[in-house]
């Protein structure tokens, strides 16, 4: 499901890579989705935002959800648990902002 919402989106395309489905804007890398394997919890997806705004941010500390260890998040990548049906609405919502920023 999610994996086709995300293949729906302007200028999308994705390829395997590392036991995950890797997410492009175009040339620029923005989210994984776990396919065989996950980093961290196994159903956690994976977005990329280096540049984040500071109300992004703020919205980012207050967020339970996303447990990414120091050694990603400081290359920008960011890990989001989906746990329940309702997480997916979310962990989207997040992708479309790292969507934006892979302008």
């Amino acid at each position: 499901m999610m994996a086709h919402e995300l293949h729906s989106w302007p200028h999308v395309k994705s390829r395997p890579m590392f036991g995950m489905l890797g997410f492009y804007r175009k040339a620029k890398v923005f989210a994984f989705l776990p396919v065989t394997r996950g980093i961290g919890a196994p159903n956690a997806v994976l977005f990329k935002m280096k540049s984040v705004p500071p109300a992004l941010l703020r919205r980012m500390d207050e967020e339970p959800r996303l447990a990414t260890r120091r050694t990603i998040r400081a290359r920008g990548w960011h890990s989001f648990a989906v746990n329940r049906a309702e997480d997916l609405r979310e962990a989207l919502w997040w992708m479309s902002q790292a969507y934006e920023l892979a302008k």
